[in-house]
């Protein structure tokens, strides 16, 4: 190899797209790339902690159409970010950029595109998401996780390289300890979400728990939740002398992760991917919010592969207590879908990556 390529990743402004580039990063940083991160301010929330490659901000707006005078505003807006992320790209002249979507993705790919610079989009979600729909014809190549992708324009599946899902690779060579579901005396369940997902589940989750107590459903709750939670919360748990152990943030799922037989989570595609490596069974709840109803679609796939079960947020104060006393009083339910999920593995995504990073060092030589 003569000299190291220069990488470039640009991310949106939540967890599904930062951690799967700083994930993309610590890779390529363990390959002698030099690896840069841009974002937006939202991004750089996530960010205080990764040391090891640099982090730049970019303004960064959504497309919104609802009247004239948005239209216009917006695109102002995404014009000078694209003017911005060209002054950038000049300044830093990286050899490859890629955009993981999300806002802050966008202008960066489109300076990178005026300027020649070979770019390379990645969706790990099962409807390709707006931003890389736009991209998608001026892109290098599409990285995706599923080969059952929605959306995708036939005249462009020759971009489409399937990967699998970019998560941290302790996640992917995680061991969970076995252990026998039948003879649990209680459930321990891991409550996950985002600012958004923590907020509504802090507030209609422990009455289910409450709940099931009451039934003689024994319970040990492992919950993330917002700082301005934590008293509430906590009183709660204490008051109903429910089990539980609360948390604001982790970098550090693992240590939960090796801890429960059951989640509790949000359908972002990054942590059913995760879940789902390590064995954890898992019920879905879609945020009913999202681009293009794509958790619901997330949600729906896993179910149908039977690695998970899925409750829609409306239903959760009717369905959620019946399915957790199905699994507590039939705890085979969890075994069964363990061994489904032992069935699928992300273990060769980053091979996929070097395979085809491999194939641009040549065409770029």
């Amino acid at each position: 190899m003569s000299k190291k390529l220069k990488a470039l990743i640009a991310v949106g402004g939540t967890g599904g797209h930062v951690f799967p580039g700083c994930n993309l990063a610590e890779h390529l940083i363990s390959k002698h790339y030099l690896v840069e991160i841009i974002t937006d301010k939202r991004g750089l929330n996530y960010l205080n902690h990764y040391k090891n490659f640099k982090i730049h901000t970019l303004p960064s707006s959504p497309f919104i159409k609802t009247n004239t005078l948005k239209i216009i505003l917006s695109s102002v807006f995404i014009f000078y970010s694209v003017l911005i992320a060209l002054f950038f790209l000049i300044s830093n002249k990286p050899s490859v950029v890629f955009g993981m979507g999300g806002y802050a993705s966008f202008p960066v790919c489109i300076a990178a595109k005026i300027l020649r610079i070979k770019f390379i989009i990645y969706e790990n979600n099962l409807i390709i998401g707006k931003a890389n729909k736009y991209l998608l014809p001026y892109a290098y190549k599409l990285f995706i996780s599923y080969k059952e992708i929605e959306g995708v324009p036939k005249k462009f599946l020759k971009k489409v390289n399937i990967i699998g899902n970019i998560i941290n690779k302790k996640i992917i060579n995680f061991s969970k300890k076995d252990f026998e579901k039948n003879n649990l005396k209680s459930i321990k369940i891991l409550v996950l979400g985002g600012s958004q997902a923590a907020k509504s589940f802090a507030e209609k989750l422990p009455n289910i728990f409450l709940n099931c107590l009451k039934n003689g459903i024994k319970l040990k709750i492992y919950q993330h939740c917002l700082e301005n939670q934590n008293f509430r919360l906590k009183s709660f748990y204490e008051n109903a002398k429910i089990d539980f152990e609360i948390f604001n943030f982790s970098n550090d799922l693992l240590k939960y992760f090796s801890k429960v037989d059951l989640a509790i989570t949000r359908s972002g595609s990054s942590i059913l991917a995760e879940l789902t490596n390590t064995n954890v069974p898992f019920i879905s709840v879609p945020l009913p919010s999202s681009a293009d109803n794509h958790q619901f679609i997330n949600a729906t796939f896993y179910k149908k592969k039977n690695f998970s079960f899925m409750i829609k947020e409306n239903d959760l104060n009717d369905k959620l207590f019946y399915l957790i006393k199905e699994i507590y009083n039939k705890k085979s339910i969890l075994s069964k879908i363990s061994q489904n999920q032992n069935q699928y593995s992300d273990k060769n995504v980053y091979k996929n990556i070097d395979r085809i990073l491999e194939e641009f060092r040549y065409e770029k030589n």
